[in-house]
Protein backbone atom coordinates (compact mmCIF):
# COMPACT_ATOMS: atom_id res chain seq x y z
CA UNK A 1 0.00 0.00 0.00
CA UNK A 2 2.95 2.20 0.49
CA UNK A 3 4.00 2.09 -2.85
CA UNK A 4 1.05 2.13 -4.15
CA UNK A 5 0.84 5.61 -2.31
CA UNK A 6 4.21 6.97 -3.40
CA UNK A 7 3.31 6.00 -6.40
CA UNK A 8 0.05 8.08 -6.84
CA UNK A 9 2.18 11.03 -5.64
CA UNK A 10 4.50 10.44 -8.63
CA UNK A 11 1.82 10.05 -11.27
CA UNK A 12 -0.01 13.54 -9.33
CA UNK A 13 3.74 15.61 -9.95
CA UNK A 14 3.70 14.32 -13.37
CA UNK A 15 0.38 14.43 -14.73
CA UNK A 16 -1.83 16.50 -12.38
CA UNK A 17 -4.44 15.15 -10.38
CA UNK A 18 -6.40 12.32 -11.71
CA UNK A 19 -10.07 13.38 -13.73
CA UNK A 20 -11.51 10.61 -12.55
CA UNK A 21 -11.90 8.72 -8.84
CA UNK A 22 -13.75 5.12 -9.48
CA UNK A 23 -14.87 2.65 -6.02
CA UNK A 24 -15.78 0.00 -7.66
CA UNK A 25 -17.18 -2.75 -5.00
CA UNK A 26 -18.05 -6.60 -5.42
CA UNK A 27 -21.20 -7.00 -5.78
CA UNK A 28 -21.90 -11.15 -3.79
CA UNK A 29 -25.47 -11.00 -5.51
CA UNK A 30 -23.67 -11.42 -9.39
CA UNK A 31 -24.99 -14.58 -11.32
CA UNK A 32 -21.15 -15.54 -11.32
CA UNK A 33 -21.29 -16.25 -7.56
CA UNK A 34 -24.60 -17.08 -6.79
CA UNK A 35 -23.91 -20.29 -9.21
CA UNK A 36 -21.02 -21.67 -7.39
CA UNK A 37 -22.41 -21.66 -4.22
CA UNK A 38 -23.56 -24.60 -2.64
CA UNK A 39 -26.77 -25.32 -1.08
CA UNK A 40 -27.02 -23.45 2.18
CA UNK A 41 -23.60 -21.39 1.77
CA UNK A 42 -23.30 -17.56 1.08
CA UNK A 43 -21.06 -15.66 0.05
CA UNK A 44 -19.16 -15.27 3.54
CA UNK A 45 -18.56 -18.91 3.12
CA UNK A 46 -16.54 -18.79 -0.35
CA UNK A 47 -14.09 -15.99 -0.20
CA UNK A 48 -12.17 -18.20 -3.23
CA UNK A 49 -15.05 -17.63 -5.29
CA UNK A 50 -15.39 -13.94 -4.23
CA UNK A 51 -11.85 -13.59 -5.11
CA UNK A 52 -11.68 -14.81 -8.27
CA UNK A 53 -14.98 -13.08 -9.92
CA UNK A 54 -14.19 -9.90 -8.00
CA UNK A 55 -10.99 -9.95 -10.24
CA UNK A 56 -12.59 -11.54 -13.50
CA UNK A 57 -14.80 -8.53 -12.88
CA UNK A 58 -12.12 -5.72 -11.91
CA UNK A 59 -10.25 -6.75 -15.17
CA UNK A 60 -13.26 -6.37 -17.59
CA UNK A 61 -13.70 -2.62 -15.57
CA UNK A 62 -10.19 -1.62 -16.67
CA UNK A 63 -10.36 -2.99 -20.03
CA UNK A 64 -13.99 -0.82 -20.47
CA UNK A 65 -11.95 2.14 -19.73
CA UNK A 66 -8.50 1.81 -21.04
CA UNK A 67 -8.44 -0.08 -23.69
CA UNK A 68 -12.41 0.49 -25.40
CA UNK A 69 -12.28 4.28 -23.89
CA UNK A 70 -15.28 4.57 -22.72
CA UNK A 71 -14.43 8.25 -21.00
CA UNK A 72 -12.02 8.99 -23.50
CA UNK A 73 -8.47 8.04 -24.13
CA UNK A 74 -6.81 7.09 -21.20
CA UNK A 75 -3.25 8.43 -20.20
CA UNK A 76 -2.50 6.56 -17.29
CA UNK A 77 -3.97 4.68 -14.54
CA UNK A 78 -3.66 2.88 -11.06
CA UNK A 79 -6.06 1.33 -8.38
CA UNK A 80 -5.41 -0.89 -5.10
CA UNK A 81 -8.04 -3.41 -3.67
CA UNK A 82 -8.81 -3.53 -0.28
CA UNK A 83 -11.30 -5.98 1.57
CA UNK A 84 -14.43 -4.82 4.05
CA UNK A 85 -14.74 -6.50 7.58
CA UNK A 86 -17.06 -9.12 6.07
CA UNK A 87 -15.33 -10.22 3.36
CA UNK A 88 -16.22 -8.48 0.08
CA UNK A 89 -13.04 -6.75 -1.65
CA UNK A 90 -13.17 -3.28 -3.43
CA UNK A 91 -11.04 -1.54 -5.68
CA UNK A 92 -9.79 2.31 -6.00
CA UNK A 93 -9.07 3.19 -9.11
CA UNK A 94 -7.63 6.80 -10.38
CA UNK A 95 -8.03 7.37 -14.16
CA UNK A 96 -5.94 10.28 -16.14
CA UNK A 97 -7.27 11.27 -19.16
CA UNK A 98 -5.56 12.95 -22.08
CA UNK A 99 -8.57 15.39 -22.71
CA UNK A 100 -9.61 16.34 -19.46
CA UNK A 101 -13.08 16.76 -18.49
CA UNK A 102 -15.04 20.25 -18.83
CA UNK A 103 -17.14 22.26 -16.26
CA UNK A 104 -19.96 21.32 -18.96
CA UNK A 105 -19.39 17.69 -19.51
CA UNK A 106 -19.60 16.29 -16.14
CA UNK A 107 -23.08 15.56 -16.25
CA UNK A 108 -22.29 13.27 -18.94
CA UNK A 109 -20.10 11.21 -17.07
CA UNK A 110 -21.56 11.73 -13.76
CA UNK A 111 -25.08 11.39 -12.64
CA UNK A 112 -26.27 11.80 -8.64
CA UNK A 113 -30.12 11.90 -9.37
CA UNK A 114 -32.41 8.91 -9.59
CA UNK A 115 -32.96 7.92 -13.10
CA UNK A 116 -37.12 7.47 -13.74
CA UNK A 117 -37.83 4.03 -14.30
CA UNK A 118 -40.38 4.47 -17.58
CA UNK A 119 -37.45 5.71 -19.06
CA UNK A 120 -34.68 3.01 -17.58
CA UNK A 121 -36.08 0.29 -15.48
CA UNK A 122 -32.82 -1.86 -15.47
CA UNK A 123 -31.05 1.26 -14.60
CA UNK A 124 -33.47 2.81 -12.27
CA UNK A 125 -33.35 -0.87 -10.59
CA UNK A 126 -29.64 -0.80 -10.25
CA UNK A 127 -29.21 2.56 -8.87
CA UNK A 128 -32.09 1.96 -5.94
CA UNK A 129 -30.31 -1.21 -5.12
CA UNK A 130 -26.47 -0.11 -4.97
CA UNK A 131 -26.50 3.53 -4.99
CA UNK A 132 -28.70 4.83 -2.15
CA UNK A 133 -26.48 5.68 0.66
CA UNK A 134 -27.66 5.09 4.12
CA UNK A 135 -30.12 6.34 4.47
CA UNK A 136 -29.00 7.56 7.66
CA UNK A 137 -29.77 10.14 10.38
CA UNK A 138 -33.45 10.73 11.48
CA UNK A 139 -34.20 8.08 9.33
CA UNK A 140 -31.70 5.48 10.32
CA UNK A 141 -30.19 6.58 13.68
CA UNK A 142 -28.64 3.04 14.09
CA UNK A 143 -26.41 3.03 10.29
CA UNK A 144 -22.62 2.66 10.52
CA UNK A 145 -21.82 5.85 8.77
CA UNK A 146 -23.49 7.48 12.36
CA UNK A 147 -20.88 9.62 14.16
CA UNK A 148 -21.48 11.47 16.82
CA UNK A 149 -25.46 11.36 15.62
CA UNK A 150 -23.96 13.23 12.51
CA UNK A 151 -23.56 11.33 8.85
CA UNK A 152 -19.61 10.68 8.29
CA UNK A 153 -20.29 10.82 4.51
CA UNK A 154 -22.14 14.39 4.69
CA UNK A 155 -25.71 12.94 3.87
CA UNK A 156 -28.16 13.70 3.18
CA UNK A 157 -26.48 16.14 0.27
CA UNK A 158 -28.03 19.25 -0.59
CA UNK A 159 -30.27 20.30 -3.77
CA UNK A 160 -28.53 21.65 -6.78
CA UNK A 161 -30.46 22.74 -9.85
CA UNK A 162 -27.09 22.50 -11.72
CA UNK A 163 -23.98 20.75 -11.26
CA UNK A 164 -21.10 23.72 -10.43
CA UNK A 165 -17.64 23.59 -9.09
CA UNK A 166 -17.24 23.51 -5.24
CA UNK A 167 -15.07 25.77 -2.94
CA UNK A 168 -12.54 22.70 -2.44
CA UNK A 169 -12.49 21.66 -5.91
CA UNK A 170 -14.94 19.08 -6.04
CA UNK A 171 -17.48 19.10 -8.12
CA UNK A 172 -21.38 19.26 -6.41
CA UNK A 173 -23.31 17.62 -8.88
CA UNK A 174 -26.92 18.15 -9.85
CA UNK A 175 -29.42 17.20 -7.64
CA UNK A 176 -32.83 18.19 -8.30
CA UNK A 177 -35.68 18.06 -6.17
CA UNK A 178 -38.79 16.91 -6.77
CA UNK A 179 -40.50 20.15 -7.13
CA UNK A 180 -37.75 21.05 -9.80
CA UNK A 181 -38.01 17.98 -11.67
CA UNK A 182 -36.00 15.44 -9.57
CA UNK A 183 -37.12 11.81 -8.94
CA UNK A 184 -37.69 10.20 -6.05
CA UNK A 185 -38.17 5.86 -5.03
CA UNK A 186 -39.31 4.10 -2.12
CA UNK A 187 -36.39 2.10 -0.59
CA UNK A 188 -36.55 -0.92 1.75
CA UNK A 189 -34.44 -1.11 4.98
CA UNK A 190 -35.06 -3.01 8.19
CA UNK A 191 -37.91 -1.06 9.55
CA UNK A 192 -39.52 -1.31 6.31
CA UNK A 193 -39.88 0.82 3.51
CA UNK A 194 -39.52 4.45 3.62
CA UNK A 195 -39.12 7.30 0.30
CA UNK A 196 -36.18 8.62 -0.68
CA UNK A 197 -34.65 11.34 -2.83
CA UNK A 198 -31.66 12.91 -5.29
CA UNK A 199 -29.67 13.63 -1.46
CA UNK A 200 -29.14 10.18 -1.08
CA UNK A 201 -27.97 9.41 -4.32
CA UNK A 202 -24.21 7.92 -4.47
CA UNK A 203 -22.76 9.74 -7.68
CA UNK A 204 -22.42 7.32 -9.94
CA UNK A 205 -21.62 6.63 -14.17
CA UNK A 206 -24.61 5.12 -15.87
CA UNK A 207 -23.25 3.38 -18.26
CA UNK A 208 -20.92 1.56 -15.77
CA UNK A 209 -23.74 0.93 -13.25
CA UNK A 210 -25.66 -0.75 -15.98
CA UNK A 211 -23.01 -2.85 -17.29
CA UNK A 212 -21.50 -4.36 -14.08
CA UNK A 213 -24.58 -3.73 -11.31
CA UNK A 214 -22.61 -3.01 -8.53
CA UNK A 215 -21.56 -0.35 -6.01
CA UNK A 216 -19.29 1.62 -8.46
CA UNK A 217 -18.91 5.39 -6.67
CA UNK A 218 -17.44 7.68 -9.81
Amino acid sequence: MQEHAQDAMAYVRHYGRPDLFITFTCNPAWDEIQELLLPGQSQVDRHDIIARVFRQKLKSLMDFIVKYEVFASVRCWMYSVEWQKRGLPHAHILIWLYNKITSDEIDDVICAEIPRSDIDKDLHAVIIKNMIHGPCGALNSNSPCMVDEKCSKKYPRAFTANTITGDDGYPQYRRRSTEDGGNSAAVHIQNGVIDVDNRWVVPYSPLLSKTYRAHINV
